[in-house]
């Protein structure tokens, strides 16, 4: 069954020879031993059920696609493999990813809960492993960006083996800052340079935007930290004067918005 409707795979009984001269049963590659379904069709159960609705009525909105051959029974199981998934996936250890960058943030998502629509508050790790590549680590809801929300998120990645990282990129929330203080107070915080540029847009009138993106813009990729301070110290002169508000916001991020010129200029 798949999102196309049903269709006949014919499996033929045979058995094959390898190459040690001993002989197997065939399996099919593409669809699993006793794989009544596609993934696909699954992925599309299970959102259907998650979008708010109960297995009866998942069945009903899905019979003209699969003519009737899902019931409510099968929602069920659907449903049942994906939470199954989605613990395991949370309780994984991470004591083999090597972390050595984590980027944290808060997101709000609108979702329907008990047939209302309603908004609920996402904390969101995202680890960069040594070769640059990023990985999601963790996604909860948490009530809010709260300092026990955060290291309570963090407290269960350390717990699965997280390593302690080389950095840790923020949006400046202050729960967030107070877990990470008193769980890892070594280690360099970047605030989001992102997050800082809309903070900063926000801050000015429109007419203005483009102005401070320009000088943002040239004081973040300036090439050298000596001339990244200098280009700060004007920045703050020049629109202290312009918008005071567009220059309070940049001072109030202090020297973590500045923590990546430590590094290295390939980092």
């Amino acid at each position: 069954m798949g999102t196309f409707g049903p269709t006949t795979v014919r499996v033929p009984r045979a058995r094959l020879a390898t190459p040690q001269g001993k002989t197997s049963e065939w399996r099919n590659a593409t669809i699993p031993a006793y794989q009544r379904r596609t993934k696909r069709a699954d992925a599309l159960i299970a959102g259907a059920y998650l979008s708010g609705t109960n297995t009866r009525r998942v069945r009903r909105a899905l019979a003209a696609l699969f003519g009737g051959a899902v019931g409510k029974d099968t929602v069920s199981r659907v449903w049942r493999k994906t939470k199954g998934d989605w613990d395991a996936w949370n309780a994984r250890s991470l004591k083999e990813e090597p972390i050595v960058r984590l980027i944290l943030d808060g997101t709000v998502v609108r979702v329907r809960l008990d047939k209302k629509a309603t908004s609920i508050s996402l904390l969101v790790a995202l680890g960069v492993r040594a070769d640059g590549q990023k990985v999601l680590l963790a996604i909860k809801n948490m009530g809010g960006e709260s300092e026990a929300a955060w290291r309570a998120l963090l407290d269960n990645m350390v717990s699965r083996g997280l390593r302690t990282p080389e950095l840790v990129i923020v949006d400046g929330g202050a729960g967030l800052d107070k877990a990470l203080a008193a769980l890892w107070p070594e280690v360099p915080v970047q605030r989001c340079t992102v997050h800082k540029h809309r903070n900063l847009l926000a801050h000015a009138p429109e007419r203005l935007h483009e102005e401070v993106s320009a000088d943002y813009n040239d004081m973040i990729y300036a090439a050298t930290p000596k001339e990244i301070e200098a280009k700060r110290k004007a920045f703050v002169r020049k629109w202290r004067l312009k918008c005071k508000a567009v220059a309070d916001s940049l001072e109030e991020a202090g020297d973590r918005l500045f923590t990546f010129a430590r590094f290295p200029p390939n980092q």
